[in-house]
């Protein structure tokens, strides 16, 4: 096939067609009242300063001059070699989801285009040896128009227009206020770009400000990671946030997500022997064009999306993690811009988690020290009280003739014996650090329970039912206990409860039929204000979520339904 040729474009070397040149100074008459039109665009291009928008515009403004069907703005990418954002009128959605991927720019006369920025004027596209065809459901066309955009001397993209209407082709004077129309609009892009990026720089610093302050005003670190990656996705106009942290096979396992609807990627792990990974773990960032289609990852956790940021959590030479920002399939690819900026808040914010990490780890070694000191106190002093008040009652006892007063006795002194060893098994779990946890989930409970009976002042009730340490399995188990963990929490800290019920059961029938466990913890409390925070609730809700399963709240176990009882099930 050949182009359809005439004479060459004014300006341009294309050899496009082109209709008969008119003597010099020959009236049309329509140039003249194209005029008022074309200042009236430069007005309406140079409006605004947000960049999708202004493109958008550009497209309309361009389409009206021309009698165009269709125009379109391809944004040309940092590589120089195709599309990086790809902005149309005329298509109707329902045609554009018909047509499915955008044009990326790497053939066909788009692609040409790129590699040789210059006017291009055909009577019809498809005899261009250049074009490649059209997708199936693409609407036809024929006559097109294409003028470079430059951008402070350097090529932004292209403007494109097809499909002149009446069935024409675009003449000169389409040509000359199109290169006026590009000449103007490079401008107001440039403005609009360096704009854009001070309004996301500023972004991505007040988010990097919030991450630190949410941080270091405590909470737990399962709190810490989910603002990170709520922040993280919010910034970057991404699908989701996920923050993975090392695995003990040496992968990373996904901790923290946050997306619009409830995501199964919670305790993925991405395994060692992906290059992904030793990428990551070595301090550099990853940045995938189509994650769907990039086998390196081993894992399904981003087959879903497109452009991807991976991004390590460094700070002085230690890599905490990693932070994802995924976009859609279809979506735009991260510019350089956003890149920088995201790697400088994938900084600051393993800067904040280190930061929070070593207060978290002051307070836990001042919570050690005083449970070692009660652990000591009660061993000393109240077993010692306890054993020689025993002995004493023992003693009563043998002296004593009446049945009933020595039956009396022997009663209290066995109750004695039992509180003995329930004091020795709390003194036990005082002393236990954190890496001599059991692995049984029965024994795991106990243990938060009897962690939190110190700063309580009281020990809470607890009930199991069914195969507890069997039929639970560990991703299951690790989020019940962190569940318990800020339920118990929030009581001592909120409730003001002067007692708590924990039931664990793991005979429980979901509403899809899976088996399942179900944990609730029942208080006496004040129970939730209105208008009170709910950020604990939220979170287990969203944990629940996460695993298939469900959180949620309802009256307590104190007078009249007073306090709280916090449900929360999840699948085996």
């Amino acid at each position: 096939m050949s182009a359809a040729r005439g004479s060459p474009v004014p300006g341009d070397d294309t050899g496009a067609a082109a209709p008969a040149a008119r003597a010099p100074g020959a009236p049309t008459g329509e140039p003249d009242t194209r005029v008022p039109r074309l200042l009236e665009a430069v007005r309406s291009v140079g409006s605004g300063l947000e960049l999708h928008s202004k493109l958008d515009r550009i497209c309309e403004t361009a389409a009206d001059l021309t009698d165009a069907r269709y125009a379109a703005i391809g944004v040309v990418d940092e590589s120089g070699e195709g599309l990086s954002d790809f902005v149309q009128r005329g298509v109707d959605e329902e045609t554009a989801h018909r047509i499915g991927r955008r044009p990326d720019g790497h053939k066909g006369l788009l692609g040409a285009l790129i590699r040789d920025p210059d006017p291009v004027r055909l009577a019809n596209l498809t005899d261009d040896p250049r074009s490649c065809g059209f997708p199936a459901g693409h609407p036809p066309m024929l006559s097109f128009l294409g003028v470079p955009i430059r951008v402070h001397g350097e090529i932004f993209g292209n403007l494109y227009l097809t499909e002149k209407r009446g069935g024409g082709t675009f003449g000169d004077d389409d040509l000359h206020m199109v290169r006026v129309l590009a000449t103007e609009a490079g401008i107001a892009i440039g403005n609009a770009r360096l704009y854009e990026a001070a309004k996301q720089r500023e972004r991505w610093i007040d988010g990097s400000v919030a991450v630190t302050t949410a941080l270091l005003a405590g909470g737990d670190a399962e709190d810490a990671l989910q603002i990170v990656a709520e922040q993280a996705r919010r910034l970057s106009g991404s699908a989701a946030g996920i923050v993975l942290l090392p695995a003990e096979d040496g992968g990373l396992e996904v901790v923290a997500v946050a997306a619009d609807h409830p995501s199964k990627a919670l305790g993925v792990v991405v395994p060692p022997e992906s290059e992904l990974v030793a990428e990551l773990r070595d301090g550099k960032p990853v940045f995938l064009a189509d994650a769907s289609a990039d086998p390196r990852l081993r894992t399904d956790l981003t087959q879903a999306y497109g452009p991807v940021m991976m991004l390590p959590l460094q700070c002085d030479g230690r890599v905490l993690g990693a932070l994802l920002t995924p976009r859609p399939r279809d979506g735009r690819q991260f510019t350089g811009t956003e890149r920088t900026v995201a790697t400088q808040f994938a900084s600051q914010a393993a800067l904040a988690l280190m930061m929070a990490e070593s207060r978290r780890d002051r307070e836990r070694l001042v919570v050690y020290e005083d449970r070692d000191r009660i652990a000591r106190d009660l061993h000393d002093l109240v077993i010692q009280r306890l054993f020689a008040t025993g002995m004493m009652l023992e003693s009563a006892q043998r002296r004593s003739d009446v049945p009933e007063v020595r039956r009396g006795v022997g009663k209290a002194v066995d109750e004695l014996d039992v509180t003995i060893q329930e004091i020795r098994t709390a003194i036990f779990a005082l002393r236990q650090g954190p890496a001599e946890t059991p692995s049984g989930l029965r024994t795991r409970v106990l243990r938060e329970i009897n962690m939190a009976a110190v700063p309580l002042g009281f020990h809470p009730g607890h009930h199991f039912a069914g195969p507890v340490d069997t039929q639970v399995g560990e991703l299951t188990a690790k989020n019940l206990i962190a569940a318990l963990r800020e339920t118990l929490s929030n009581a001592f800290r909120h409730a003001g409860a002067s007692r708590i019920e924990v039931s664990v059961d793991a005979d429980v029938p979901l509403p899809d039929g899976r088996p399942g466990v179900r944990l609730a913890v029942a208080d006496d409390g004040v129970g939730i204000p209105e208008g009170g925070r709910r950020s604990g609730l939220k979170n287990l809700k969203r944990r629940a979520e996460s695993l298939g399963g469900a959180s949620w709240y309802g009256p307590g176990i104190g007078e009249g339904g007073g306090g709280t009882t916090v449900v929360w099930q999840a699948p085996h």
